[in-house]
C-alpha cells in the first residue's frame, strides 16, 4: 500500500482489510499505536480491553493487511526480546470501491468509526475538557455546518482540508513548537 496523500495515510479499499479494522480491539490497538508509537501486546492490552494474547492475535491480523508492522529495534526502549509493534502510517483513508462486498465492509467499518468517534467525544467531554486551561478551552471548537455541494465539490473540500492539515500531521516531533499538545480532529461528511 502506498502513502499517496498529504497526511501520509494508508489507503484501504480491500473489503477484508476494512472488516478486519472494524473490530473494536483492532481499531483501538491501531489508534493507540498511531498516537503513541511502538508498544508490545502486553502494553496495549489494558488500553484495548483485551488480554495480551488476544491483543497479540489482533495485531498479527492487522499485520496481514499492512496496517501494523514490527517496530525497528532502534525505535524501542528496554527489552529487545519482546515483540514491539508500530503503526504502518499515522492514519488510514477508506478509498472508493464498488460491489456488494465492498459496500457491506464499508458500512461495518463506517459504523465502528462513528461509534469510536462518539466514545472519543464522550471521553474528551468527561475527562479532558474540564481540566483544560482557559486558553485551550477557548481554542477547542465544535461545529455543525450545513452546506450544499456536488459530490465533486465534497471530494475537493476533503482534499483541501487534508492539504491544510498535512504540514501539522507530518511535522517532526523536533519541530513542534513549545506548548503544542495533541489535538484530535474528527471529520464527518454526511450527505443527506
Amino acid at each position: 500500500m502506498s502513502l499517496t496523500n498529504p497526511l501520509g495515510d494508508i489507503p484501504i479499499s480491500d473489503p477484508q482489510a476494512m472488516r478486519a479494522l472494524a473490530h473494536p480491539v483492532r481499531l483501538a490497538a491501531l489508534s493507540f499505536l498511531q498516537r503513541n508509537g511502538p508498544a508490545t501486546a502486553t502494553m496495549l492490552a489494558p488500553e484495548v480491553g483485551a488480554t495480551p494474547s488476544v491483543t497479540s492475535w489482533h495485531l498479527r491480523h492487522l499485520a496481514t493487511f499492512g496496517l501494523v508492522t514490527d517496530a525497528d529495534p532502534d525505535e524501542v526502549p528496554g527489552d529487545k526480546r519482546q515483540r514491539w509493534w508500530k503503526a504502518a502510517a499515522r492514519g488510514f483513508r477508506i478509498e472508493p470501491g464498488e460491489g456488494p462486498e465492498y459496500e457491506a465492509a464499508y458500512e461495518v467499518l463506517g459504523r465502528q468509526l462513528i461509534e469510536t468517534a462518539r466514545e472519543q467525544v464522550d471521553t474528551w467531554l468527561r475527562d479532558t475538557a474540564p481540566r483544560l486551561s482557559p486558553e485551550w478551552r477557548q481554542a477547542a471548537s465544535v461545529s455543525n455546518t450545513g452546506v450544499w455541494l456536488t459530490a465533486d465539490e465534497l471530494r475537493d473540500l476533503d482534499e483541501q482540508i487534508d492539504e491544510l492539515l498535512g504540514p501539522y500531521v507530518m511535522r517532526a516531533e523536533a519541530d513542534r513548537p513549545a506548548g503544542a499538545a495533541p489535538v484530535r480532529v474528527l471529520r464527518h461528511f454526511l450527505p443527506s
